[in-house]
């Protein structure tokens, strides 16, 4: 419960002095025990099926120190739920959502991201500024070289009021996964909280089976999930799981992604696109 408190109060001091500063002494603060506790329980997006701003499963690859990096995620629904996941919500029908993630490598092991401006566009509201989030990544150095790889991030969240119920949530992924040439399996159970008590947390686990073609090119299936809460979790129909077909290719101006899912389940989009576009800006 200390641990909640003092990420409670450094949350609120982020709110009043910006964000990269406070995210600084947030890292500082947080107690290393509670982040053992958190990955121990993995190796046993928000409110359940909010909307989200991104689609991604992480491969522990950062940027390169020194260097900044900026991805724009792209996501459409053109077919999904007609009504909004909490009253006065965004209704994800027919929404396009998007982010600016902005990244620097500080070290081999360590980049730190912003997102700004989370951004929609929805039938009901036009066009709205949804809040913004920093993020802490820390991964084994140079994870494309390891057959084995890890990591795992922390985002902190403002949110407005039609993006999330809550106006602060947190998310801790943790990133395991296997370069096996030229197949890669990765998967990052990610627990989202609403610093509501720990039986709370909120499992939304995300999957990638690729296969890459050469060094430039690669299909994948991904998979994003989320079960609710830890203590009990919904019922399989209530539940998102959501399949994605996804192409990627890399080239030295630009690197893109993009995929088509699916919803599996009555509570998932029928339909969602995304659209990954992301380079080194130095």
């Amino acid at each position: 419960m200390n641990t909640l408190l003092r990420v409670k109060t450094g949350m609120r001091q982020w709110c009043r002095y910006g964000a990269i500063e406070v995210g600084v002494k947030l890292i500082q603060k947080i107690d290393v025990r509670a982040i053992v506790v958190m990955a121990a329980l993995v190796a046993a997006p928000a409110a359940a099926f909010a909307q989200t701003d991104e689609i991604q499963v992480y491969d522990a690859a950062i940027a390169e120190k020194g260097k900044f990096n900026l991805m724009l995620h792209n996501n459409f629904t053109p077919n999904g739920p007609k009504t909004a996941a909490f009253p006065g919500g965004i209704i994800p029908d027919r929404a396009y959502v998007g982010v600016a993630e902005w990244a620097y490598g500080v070290t081999g092991w360590f980049e730190q991201g912003l997102y700004l401006p989370l951004y929609s566009i929805s039938k009901e509201r036009g066009g709205s500024i949804n809040g913004f989030k920093l993020r802490e990544l820390f991964v084994l150095p140079h994870a494309d070289d390891h057959t084995f790889f890890y990591g795992v991030n922390f985002e902190f969240s403002y949110n407005a009021r039609y993006w999330d119920p809550k106006r602060v949530t947190s998310e801790v992924r943790p990133i395991i996964g296997l370069h096996l040439h030229p197949v890669d399996l990765i998967v990052n159970p990610i627990f989202d909280t609403s610093y509501n008590g720990f039986k709370n947390l909120d499992f939304a686990p995300a999957t990638r089976l690729a296969y890459n073609f050469s060094p430039k090119w690669a299909m994948a299936a991904e998979e994003y999930a989320d079960y609710g809460a830890i203590h009990k979790f919904n019922p399989v129909r209530d539940q998102y799981h959501q399949l994605y077909a996804v192409f990627d290719h890399e080239s030295k101006f630009l690197n893109v992604e993009f995929g088509v899912g699916f919803g599996l389940t009555p509570a998932s989009d029928k339909v969602n696109i995304k659209l990954m576009l992301s380079r080194d800006l130095n």
